[in-house]
């Protein structure tokens, strides 16, 4: 029976272990999260959710004139981000 005893102390030492290293990850990720701006950060998702789908649009369009706007519209999205980061 020592050795079921040992068993639990091991595990519940790793477990302890394991929930310090996860709190100084959370410790960690909040202080990087306070140097990013929320509304920037919101900004470049926005923008790269609109290239996701202005590239969809230029991969479907047949139409050669729309092709132009849409690859300028790309280039427009990427400067945007490119600025913002």
């Amino acid at each position: 029976m020592g050795d079921a005893g040992e068993g639990l102390v091991d595990a519940e030492s790793r477990l302890a272990e394991r929930m310090e290293e996860r709190e100084e990850e959370k410790k960690k990720a909040r202080q990087a999260g306070k140097s990013t701006d929320p509304e920037r950060a919101r900004q470049v998702e926005s923008l790269k959710l609109a290239r996701v789908e202005m590239q969809r649009q230029l991969e479907l369009t047949a139409h050669q004139g729309r092709k132009q706007q849409l690859t300028q519209a790309v280039a427009e999205i990427d400067k945007r981000i490119k600025q913002l980061s």
